[in-house]
């Protein structure tokens, strides 16, 4: 999962906030999540240095990698150019673009988290499924690498298949957000649209530490993925209960940057 736009944190913090307190009074209390939990501080951390980094410094590789398309493209680097695309695609009604990008996107974006899942990838993606008390503030737990690896891989296919890149710019803060409810201490499946859109339930059971559940869920916006890859998991009559990953990452968030580096 991506993690949040800037300019989703302030309707983050305080819609998920209201409403994961809200929703946690409601459970029994073994399944709360208390407001000082294990790893607090280390997601704190996250989310006070991970949005500028991601800003500047992931932002800064995707634009060098923009830059470098436009040239191989068209010979020059041309902001209007780049932003319109090129070719039949770049034509279709924005919307239209918009919901292909978002298919596209998604499908690219399982088979790169299937990939980090793998050995050589996981060290890096280990620190985000290292909270054992797994809530929406636990979402900002990547990796700036994770974050260049991952946004490369989906954002240079689709510009060269000449996709328009503002027909999703007006979804992009939808997208931060909606990442983060997924990583809620709620139950939600959305009910008969359980295996259509991802939920809470269906992403904190990628998290979980259950060995029946291990490598499962890996969409970030459409079930149908895992459900063609043979990789679902949703069982209606429990939800789970352990999450984290029996990889030794360390807590604190400079720990865990260096964490990938670490030999051994």
């Amino acid at each position: 999962m991506n993690a949040p736009t800037l300019g989703g944190i302030a309707i983050a913090f305080v819609v998920l906030a209201v409403v994961s307190r809200l929703m946690d009074w409601r459970r029994p209390k073994a399944r709360r999540v208390p407001l000082w939990r294990p790893g607090l501080v280390t997601d704190l951390s996250y989310w006070t240095v991970l949005p500028f980094v991601n800003h500047y410094l992931v932002g800064g590789v995707a634009l060098l990698a923009l830059a470098v398309f436009a040239l191989i493209t068209y010979g020059r680097i041309d902001q209007a150019q780049i932003l319109a695309g090129f070719g039949p695609l770049s034509r279709l009604p924005i919307a239209v673009q918009a919901i292909l990008m978002l298919l596209l996107s998604d499908f690219i974006g399982y088979w790169m988290h299937r990939g980090f899942h793998g050995r050589r990838l996981w060290p890096i993606h280990a620190i985000h499924h290292s909270s054992r008390s797994l809530d929406w503030l636990s979402a900002t737990r990547v990796h700036p690498i994770g974050e260049i690896i991952g946004r490369l891989a989906i954002m240079l296919p689709l510009l060269a298949m000449g996709f328009a890149p503002m027909a999703v710019a007006w979804v992009a803060p939808v997208i931060g957000v909606f990442g983060l409810l997924l990583h809620a201490n709620l139950d939600w499946d959305w009910g008969p649209l359980r295996t259509v859109i991802a939920s809470p339930r269906f992403h904190r059971w990628h998290h979980t530490s259950e060995a029946d559940a291990l490598d499962k869920n890996f969409a970030g916006l459409f079930p149908v993925w895992d459900i063609v890859f043979g990789t679902y998991f949703m069982p209606r009559d429990r939800v789970p209960e352990r999450f984290g990953t029996d990889t030794p990452v360390p807590d604190g968030l400079f720990a865990q940057m260096m964490f990938p580096f670490r030999r051994g």
